[in-house]
């Protein structure tokens, strides 16, 4: 019997899985696909010939997360790779906002767009040096993280206290509006911001696009040399050098709890897999307590919150092998790892607003991936490994294109889709379509069925907004990886701190498990105790 169970081997089980292994716990991994990985994996299905990752590829959190870090991964086969610049935003009339680990090729870029915008980007960048390492120590702890709140609050009331927690805070078109000139500056920030789902008129996102910009300042947006699948491979082999067991194919069922307490999972082919001190979940919250948990473990009010609970948006994705480098108006941009494909804030306003609306936009905010560019090794020499996704409704009430796109996600609807989202590319690439050898479509359902925690395509485990964020993720009163069963976690992006590749829910949820239990419930099983018992009284 293992000590513990980990139900799912994407980054976050793995994560967890390897911490528990440290610890000198028995471990196995139940992973529902063929394969381990999660989000994080590759395969050369759209041409022999070209490496494509499935859905993840760019990994700023990573690189900065003290989580992976003190892994050690580079000493299991790990190695990264940098495209000679961070990120490009491209304009229609040849503009470009670039940015580079060099600061002052970043600067010198959105200078082009208004002199002194430059000045700017490098007073946001003294505001990281100063204030980046305690924002990034509390972010990859549990919550709440006290010792690093402490220190974060010395440092914000030095550099202005409340003016620097209301630039954190405020919408991301504001903070450009408030810093920048022109356009250059400005994009970088929102389009980094809609890396989750947050519009340039959302609070926080001004806080969140500028931690992203930083991240890759700082760190870059590295990917793993050979495909994204080297990471979770890295992961896997550190696993089981330490004795880990990692079993593909075994879709769970359902935990089981006895007497208040989890004491293993049941696979869908009827197999008891016991744990002797924990069960930990890689799921969406939602999976968890509405289909793996039996609603009679769980207090009312859980449930009554999960109803509540907000998902990020959904995804579509279109993977290319190109026969040529990608043929960009803007020079700079054919450098970049990633570019950002949008013509100015407003286009990105309206872009968001459509979702908002339930249409799906007609002018897609397209987040472009050039693989090969940042690691050579993906596809031949003179060609180009290439991916875009962009964000659609869950419910979808209309197009806003005018071609029809209702959300069946039919093969038909795909292909129109993903035309748009090439015609969209060569706004600002003219003649990329003819470069393209075979391209695969990944719409919300594919990306569902690859990945179960990717409901209809949301890549981040429930909504960044600030309503599902902090002591409110995944539910009001929670914000930490215990759960209403004893000896439950969760180890998801549905727990603090929320999606990215850098592994933080799996290992607050290892370091959970670790701790000596005391007698009764756990503080968290208390309140919601609390509050169910309240609920029935009114």
């Amino acid at each position: 019997m293992p000590d513990a169970v980990v139900i799912g081997a994407g980054p976050n089980g793995l994560v967890a899985a390897n911490l528990l292994a440290d610890a000198g716990w028995s471990v196995e991994v139940l992973e529902e696909q063929p394969e381990p990985g999660g989000a994080v994996r590759h395969n050369r299905d759209v041409d022999p010939d070209f490496i494509s990752d499935l859905f993840s590829s760019f990994y700023p959190l990573a690189a900065a997360s003290p989580v992976m870090s003190r892994l050690g991964l580079e000493h299991h086969g790990l190695r990264w790779s940098h495209a000679p610049h961070v990120l490009a935003h491209p304009l229609t009339d040849g503009r470009c906002a670039v940015l580079d680990r060099r600061i002052d090729a970043t600067a010198d870029s959105l200078d082009a767009f208004h002199p002194g915008d430059g000045d700017a980007w490098r007073r946001l960048h003294d505001m990281w040096t100063r204030l980046g390492p305690d924002i990034l120590h509390a972010l990859f702890t549990p919550f709440p993280p006290l010792s690093a709140t402490a220190r974060l609050a010395v440092r914000l009331k030095a550099a202005g206290g409340l003016r620097m927690a209301r630039t954190l805070v405020m919408p991301v078109r504001r903070l450009g509006d408030e810093e920048f000139r022109e356009e250059g500056g400005k994009l970088l920030l929102a389009g980094n911001a809609l890396h989750a789902d947050l519009a340039p008129e959302a609070a926080g996102s001004g806080g969140f696009g500028w931690l992203m910009s930083m991240l890759g300042q700082t760190y870059g947006f590295p990917v793993p040399v050979g495909g994204s699948g080297a990471l979770s491979q890295a992961l896997v082999r550190r696993l089981r050098t330490r004795g880990g067991v990692l079993r593909c194919g075994r879709r769970v069922r359902r935990v089981v709890v006895r007497d208040g307490r989890a004491v293993g999972v049941l696979t869908a082919d009827g197999e008891m897999v016991p744990a002797r001190r924990a069960v930990l979940a890689d799921v969406s919250a939602p999976f968890l307590y509405g289909e793996l948990v039996e609603e009679e473990h769980l207090p009312a009010q859980v449930m009554t919150d999960l109803k509540r609970f907000e998902w990020d948006f959904a995804t579509f994705k279109v993977d290319w092998a190109c026969d040529g480098p990608v043929p960009w108006q803007a020079e700079a941009a054919a450098r970049a790892g990633t570019v950002h494909l949008a013509d100015g804030m407003d286009e990105l306003t309206r872009f968001a607003a459509q979702i908002a609306m339930g249409r799906v936009p007609d002018r897609p905010f397209v987040l472009f991936g050039q693989m090969t560019t940042a690691d050579p090794s993906r596809s031949p020499k003179g060609t180009e490994a290439a991916w875009a996704y962009t964000h659609v409704p869950h419910v979808i009430r209309s197009d806003a294109g005018d071609e029809g796109l209702t959300g069946t996600w039919s093969t038909k609807e795909q292909e129109i889709m993903a035309d748009r989202i090439e015609r969209h590319v060569e706004r600002f690439a003219p003649g990329f379509r003819s470069l393209v050898r075979a391209r695969r479509i990944l719409a919300p359902p594919t990306l569902q069925s690859l990945d179960g925690n990717l409901h209809d395509g949301a890549i981040n485990g429930g909504t960044s907004a600030l309503h599902q964020q902090l002591v409110f993720r995944p539910v009001p009163g929670t914000g930490r990886p215990e759960t209403p069963v004893r000896g439950l976690y969760l180890a998801s992006a549905s727990a603090h701190p929320g999606g990215g590749v850098h592994g933080a829910p799996g290992a607050n949820a290892a370091r959970a498990a670790l701790r000596p239990r005391l007698a009764g419930l756990s503080r968290v099983q208390r309140v919601l105790t609390h509050r169910d018992r309240l609920g029935r009284k009114r």
